[in-house]
């Protein structure tokens, strides 16, 4: 019995450590990487409002500056960051810990970069659920400018703040408005950490020398490994994420696929890779930002307790 509880408190604590340097990463994450972001939304649920990724980032910051414009959605972003990434690091521990039992290795660490990877697409199952609400405010924020001129000019102006969005979301729509577009985020986030973590975890495993274990490649090669993974992840999940920024922003009612197939239609295949260019520019930085902010702050946590 001693040895068992011993053991759920290891367990626990290890999960404690990945939420709390999971959520110190994404909130870093997010002021890295916010107006990039702000464009990128912007391009995918508004194509016609801007000539391109520059363009967009000009006008935005001339018509609403840096706070109200660039950095619109910051606390949304951030809660949305800090929700999505404690909960997927606390779940990718642990899936890790159960992909290794199912496939008799004793440890994690033994694991291999596709079994990594398993590992990481399974915890994107949790941390999605917690992710679509935030982001679904944050993405209306973004683009709340357009939103007014384009299709709901009739929204009051206290709707640039969270809670007052939220609020309106809760009256108008209830619980079910902020689930909006959950079928698509669960199509981007799942093969997407499926690529995440196992790009990472396998250039950690490429970049590290014969006498050196991955937690021990340093700060840089985390952040090269960080980075590669961020880029992969946008690269084979973007179609998802355009037509889940549709959804959110313009209240769309129809399926992934129906809406999908109208952008297809209307503006040809490449319109579901209209803001690629800024994602890739600001999950260079984001993503490495992200994964050396979690490995030391996880290892400074495991000296500490």
């Amino acid at each position: 019995m001693h040895g068992g509880g011993t053991g759920n408190n290891i367990n626990f604590v290890e999960g404690l450590i990945d939420f709390l340097a999971g959520s110190l990463g994404g909130a870093a994450q997010v002021y890295v990487s916010q107006p990039l972001d702000t464009v990128k939304v912007k391009l995918q649920t508004f194509p016609e409002a801007y000539k391109g990724m520059f363009d967009c980032f000009v006008s935005t910051y001339r018509k609403d500056g840096i706070f109200r414009g660039l950095y619109a959605g910051s606390l949304p972003a951030v809660v949305a960051n800090v929700a999505e990434n404690s909960v997927l690091f606390a779940a990718y521990g642990g899936c890790q810990k159960f992909v290794a039992f199912l496939v008799n290795k004793e440890t994690t660490g033994e694991l291999t970069t596709t079994q990594n990877a398993c590992a990481g697409s399974l915890a994107a199952c949790f941390s999605t659920l917690t992710l679509c609400p935030t982001e679904l405010i944050k993405c209306k924020l973004q683009a709340l400018r357009e939103m007014k001129h384009f299709i709901e000019p009739s929204h009051p102006e206290d709707m640039r703040t969270p809670w007052s969005l939220t609020r309106y979301i809760w009256r108008t729509e209830g619980l079910r408005g902020f689930y909006r577009g959950l079928s698509s985020t669960f199509m981007r986030e799942m093969p997407g950490y499926f690529f995440f973590f196992g790009s990472y975890e396998g250039t950690r495993e490429f970049l590290r020398r014969n006498n050196q274990t991955k937690d021990e490649i340093g700060p840089m090669r985390t952040m090269v490994a960080g980075a590669i993974g961020g880029v992969c992840l946008w690269t084979s999940t973007f179609p998802a994420d355009v037509i889940k920024s549709r959804i959110q922003v313009k209240n769309l009612n129809a399926s992934m696929y129906a809406v999908g197939r109208e952008i297809v239609q209307n503006e040809g295949v490449l319109a579901l890779y209209r803001g690629l260019l800024p994602s890739v520019l600001r999950t260079i930085p984001a993503t490495a930002t992200l994964f050396v902010v979690y490995e030391y702050t996880k290892r400074a946590l495991h000296g500490t307790l």
